[in-house]
């Protein structure tokens, strides 16, 4: 009989008759993994996770080409600087194209502004002479009323203009009398016609220096008739309007007369000056309608035209000082109040875009035009106004043309 050499285990066990298995047959069922088996195995679950993922991934972007579609089907196609939309993308149905409308639109130009007084209606005060001042009657900021005494001045000129009057006076009164009495005498044979002539010719240039000297006065703003105290030198109001710059004060002394000493400004009319920026001024004409905001009025809106736009910019701010004139009555307009101006042009037909419309590129804005079915190009537009939803178009579309206004953000790439 044959016999089969099975070696016993470390305890002197033999594996097959401990389980009760003939030893011949034990080799038969023995599934214990190979080291090829486990090679097999993991290597094609690995393979099978890879090919998972490319085909969700399609292929991490190897197989496709434009816009992340699949190799057959792109979602849109870059044709030089214009887009084509294939026929199967899905971006056909989340786009909606129409055609760019035109309306009347007023463009409007806004500017920082600033109230002024009215220069035809500002008048600076010089004194009428020389002197001490001896009283100023006025304040700065008060209102006061033409013809009204503003400050007096003791002035050695008003003292000398009054001399001469006095001169002038007692003189023409001489001659005066010498020719009644030439007259007299010529009467009884006392006297020549040419003693007559004389006097009356005397008579004549007495009157002429004594109303020389009175006009003088007057034009000095003294009293004619003054005596004594009375004698100063008054400067009084050329118009009515506000005290709105002052430099002399009692006890200052003026030497020089060409040198003002305070500045009237009528305030019933007042300019509110636009700085219009050179950008803007193509769209600023004389007449144009204004509104203008007060910062110490809220809420208040005030409506004027523009009275003229200077011919002359600014050569430090860079900008142009367009005027609208304004009643001040109540004088709630005050010089040097700030503003904010708005200026708004002539109605123009202008295309009206939806401002979903419109996408920022770089420091541009831009739109999606339709040149051919499903093809689109960028073009670069100017906005001009905003209202509402709805943007006004200086240039870049022209009415009619087909606009992506809905998902051209998926072509803004």
């Amino acid at each position: 009989m044959e016999t089969h050499d099975h070696s016993p285990d470390e305890h002197g066990q033999d594996p097959a008759h401990e389980h009760g298995q003939d030893p011949a047959l034990a080799h038969l069922h023995d599934h214990s993994p190979t080291r090829r088996g486990r090679v097999f195995f993991w290597g094609g679950l690995g393979g099978g996770l890879l090919l998972v993922a490319l085909l969700l991934t399609q292929g991490f972007g190897l197989w496709g080409g434009h816009g992340g579609g699949g190799g057959e089907n792109p979602a849109l196609v870059h044709q030089g600087e214009r887009i084509f939309i294939p026929e199967k993308s899905p971006l056909r149905s989340r786009l909606t194209v129409v055609p760019a409308a035109a309306e009347e639109r007023s463009a409007t130009v806004t500017a920082p502004g600033v109230v002024e007084s009215d220069p035809t209606r500002t008048v600076t005060v010089l004194p009428p002479g020389a002197g001490r001042v001896r009283e100023v009657k006025v304040s700065l900021g008060d209102r006061v009323q033409r013809g009204q005494v503003l400050a007096t001045i003791d002035s050695p000129d008003l003292a000398q203009a009054y001399a001469d009057n006095d001169k002038a006076a007692a003189a023409a009164a001489l001659a005066a009398r010498n020719l009644a009495w030439a007259e007299e005498q010529l009467k009884i044979g006392a006297a020549a016609q040419r003693d007559l002539e004389s006097a009356r010719n005397d008579d004549a240039q007495a009157a002429a220096e004594y109303a020389r000297s009175r006009e003088r006065l007057r034009a000095m703003g003294a009293e004619q008739d003054a005596k004594g105290e009375a004698r100063l030198l008054s400067v009084r109001a050329p118009a009515a309007g506000s005290i709105t710059a002052l430099s002399i004060a009692p006890g200052a002394s003026i030497n020089d007369d060409t040198q003002p000493i305070m500045t009237l400004a009528d305030l019933s009319v007042v300019w509110v000056t636009a700085l219009i920026a050179e950008r803007d001024l193509a769209g600023v004409a004389r007449g144009q309608d204004a509104e203008v905001a007060l910062d110490a009025y809220p809420g208040r809106t005030l409506h004027g035209k523009v009275l003229f736009v200077a011919d002359v910019i600014e050569s430090d701010s860079r900008r142009d000082k367009t005027r609208i004139a304004f009643p001040n009555p109540d004088a709630l307009l005050k010089p040097n109040m700030f503003a904010t101006v708005t200026l708004r042009a002539a109605p123009l037909r202008r295309v009206v875009l939806p401002s979903s419309a419109l996408l920022m590129n770089n420091d541009r804005t831009s739109v999606f035009v339709a040149v051919a079915p499903w093809t689109f190009e960028r073009r670069t537009v100017q906005p001009l106004l905003a209202e509402g939803t709805e943007i006004a178009i200086e240039s870049g579309v022209a009415p009619g043309e087909q606009v992506v206004v809905r998902g051209g953000i998926l072509l803004n790439d």
